[in-house]
């Protein structure tokens, strides 16, 4: 089973950055996908970016251009690069990869943007 390991969360003011890393046990190349997606307090978890097998990037309307979502695959690790942020960007980071048949989580990393 694929582990992922996320960090890089803090504390930030609003309009600052912060990148978030989320490194695997496996090769990354061969995931379909790797998503970031995001929850804050009392609230469900939502999408926030992916990255396909292919390089090609897609985002949440509240996040984009603002957040970039990269990966470098000598490292398995996929990052989220957070510009501008804003206090509804706080909530707990997730990390998540598929693959044919199969997907795995992070445990989180605590992001949190004071106004």
């Amino acid at each position: 089973q694929v582990q992922l390991v996320e960090s890089g969360g803090g504390l930030v003011q609003a309009g600052g950055s912060l990148r978030l890393s989320c490194v695997a046990s496996g090769r990354i190349s061969s995931f379909s996908f790797m998503h970031w997606y995001r929850q804050a307090p009392g609230k469900q978890r939502e999408w926030v970016a992916v990255i396909y097998s292919g390089g090609r990037t897609n985002y949440a309307d509240s996040v984009k251009g603002r957040f970039t979502i990269s990966r470098d695959n000598a490292k398995n690790t996929v990052y989220l690069q957070m510009n501008s942020m804003k206090p509804e960007d706080t909530g707990v980071y997730y990390c998540n990869a598929q693959g044919a048949g199969w997907g795995s989580w992070g445990q989180g990393t605590q992001v949190t943007v004071s106004s």
